[in-house]
């Protein structure tokens, strides 16, 4: 592994998209701190610091998608407030959109369809944003409509100038996020936006480390001897977890597919068998996002509408909460409702049939046609099934630790729940890409040893790019931190 790791600094290519990467990772992580202007940032970032301690949410479920999404920048009003969630949302939604209307299907099918639907998803992000910006610029306003009563006001001076300045800067910032994202994706290494949601989660790992031991050991005068062996056994839990997450994210059904011979010009190509990957957990985070914030809106909208004082704000809060059973029972129907709504548009068994009968294949014991397209049919629930149950566990595990452990929300995400989900499948994407660079080079990999290692594997290749531009960056990005600095010494 620590081989590997220094392989991947060998290989100029390589390297010179690890550091683009970090760069831009740097760019998003300095954004998220830079204010909004006209709003009492302090205030609201001691407000939800103290929240943060006593094991509190005040925005819910929602807020914590939010933060999630953000990385910090929706507390702390930066000009990330909103992070890359809009992008997010219109993603999906295309997606679906893909999947259920007859156009749309065609438009994908057709050449330059996915340039298209990717327009429509920007186009459509940009909408999500202006509308989000306004919401929030009217919360900041009102900020006891949405539960953060007793704060105060924290615009300085509201009014038409203030929104329109406030939404215009927030949806640049999405812009700006989406535009970074598609540079990581085509210049550095992973997926750009599911990158940049890694890291924003990441962030959080200090404080919430932070807070673990505050909460484990204690300090000053009052500390627990057996703190740090609950913290070790904490640590040991979520490698467990982690281990668990990963192996049913990798697992599948591999189900065998004869190929018959056939004639290919004048030559006779011999059948063979081969394997038909389907993952236990095909929808992947999908279910579990979707039943967050489909659960939270209800307590956003009655807050806006009734005020956070309202007796039908406190009920809607009291059977929304992770405390009481009717939220359990509501997340599971609703998580196991949406991964089988996630397959039923996104796999599609008759298509795959009709192509293996018109390649001549088929599944041994299995007639092709009809017969073909329900034995997948088949398979793919029971799989599912299986995928539902592991997803209900996970995202419930942080509840669960919540209200029986006494930790606090911010530390108990790490253990379950829509972060580790987007971590796990992030971090392996990001895995598999640099491996199949070193194996390509004839290095070892992450994961196992390369067997086709050339004569010449022990040279060095080739001399190293020109990164005139990467080191231009790496320096404004220097500049910029050490005036930080000095700002903040100052």
């Amino acid at each position: 592994m620590i081989t590997a790791f220094a392989n991947t600094m060998k290989v100029p290519d390589l390297r010179s998209r690890i550091l683009f990467t970090l760069a831009m990772i740097v760019i998003v992580r300095l954004g998220v701190h830079l204010p909004l202007p006209g709003v009492d940032v302090e205030a609201l970032k001691n407000y939800m610091e103290t929240q943060a301690q006593n094991g509190d949410n005040p925005l819910g479920a929602l807020g914590a998608i939010l933060t999630i999404f953000s990385g910090g920048g929706l507390q702390q009003c930066g000009i990330f407030a909103l992070g890359i969630m809009p992008y997010i949302s219109a993603s999906i939604m295309t997606q679906l959109m893909g999947a259920v209307i007859p156009s749309f299907k065609k438009m994908l099918r057709e050449e330059g369809g996915r340039q298209k639907m990717t327009k429509i998803t920007r186009l459509l992000a940009i909408i999500i944003a202006v509308i989000q910006g306004y919401l929030l610029t009217v919360s900041l306003r009102n900020p006891a409509n949405i539960g953060l009563s007793g704060l105060g006001d924290l615009v300085l001076n509201p009014g038409f100038l203030f929104t329109t300045t406030t939404i215009f800067i927030i949806v640049t910032g999405t812009m700006f996020l989406m535009w970074i994202g598609d540079q990581i994706t085509d210049r550095g290494i992973g997926n750009g936006v599911s990158l940049i949601i890694s890291v924003n989660i990441i962030s959080a790992l200090p404080g919430a480390f932070a807070i673990a031991w505050t909460t484990c050991v204690g300090s000053g005068s009052e500390i627990n001897p057996l703190g740090a062996l609950l913290i070790v056994a904490l640590i040991l839990f979520m490698v467990l977890v982690v281990a668990l997450v990963v192996t049913i994210t990798q697992a599948q059904r591999r189900i065998p597919v004869q190929q018959a011979k056939r004639m290919v010009g004048r030559k006779v190509m011999n059948g063979g068998t081969q394997y038909l990957p389907l993952k236990l957990n095909y929808s992947g985070v999908m279910p579990v996002i979707f039943a967050t914030a489909i659960l939270a809106l209800p307590v956003m909208v009655v807050r806006q509408i009734w005020g956070d004082a309202s007796s039908v704000t406190h009920v809607v809060s009291v059977l929304m909460s992770p405390t009481d059973v009717g939220y359990y029972i509501i997340s599971a129907i609703m998580i196991f409702f949406f991964s089988y709504f996630w397959v039923a548009t996104m796999f599609q068994p008759q298509q795959i049939s009709e192509d293996m009968q018109r390649s001549g294949s088929y599944i041994p014991g299995v007639r092709p046609g009809q017969p073909t397209a329900t034995y997948l049919d088949q398979t793919m629930s029971r799989l599912t099934f299986a995928g539902s149950l592991f997803l209900t566990l996970i995202y419930f595990l942080p509840s669960l630790l919540y209200v029986w452990g006494g930790l606090n929300m911010v530390v108990t995400q790490f253990f379950g729940g829509t972060s580790l989900l987007i971590l796990v499948g992030v971090l392996l994407d990001v895995m598999r890409q640099v491996e199949a660079t070193l194996l390509q080079k004839n290095y070892d990999g992450f994961m196992k040893k390369s067997r086709n290692r050339s004569k010449y594997s022990h040279l060095q290749g080739g001399a190293s790019e020109s990164s005139t531009g990467l080191v231009a960056l790496w320096l404004i990005i220097a500049v910029f931190v050490l005036t930080g600095a000095v700002i903040m010494a100052v």
